[in-house]
């Protein structure tokens, strides 16, 4: 869902939440870091004042996103509800 989110451009740490439901601070931040580590996800921050981080996707990361949306039509189709 993360990637999904970023694939529309750079989301601060507030606008990835948002686009998340439900996901707490805590689980945001930890895949968020796992996203990163992986280079799928790239973390810039501009120290400010005030301190801002936003997360865009790599160009790994662009290239998995064709790959999940097939994902995600062959879910809909094939398995059931």
């Amino acid at each position: 869902m993360l990637l999904d989110a970023l694939s529309g451009g750079s989301l601060s740490f507030s606008a990835a939440r948002r686009s998340v439901p439900g996901i707490s601070d805590a689980v945001l931040s930890d895949r968020l870091a796992e996203l990163t580590d992986a280079g799928l996800v790239h973390r810039q921050v501009d120290p400010g004042p005030p301190l801002s981080v936003e997360y865009s996707l790599t160009t790994a990361g662009e290239k998995l996103i064709p790959v999940l949306s097939q994902l995600g039509r062959w879910a809909a189709e094939n398995l059931n509800a």
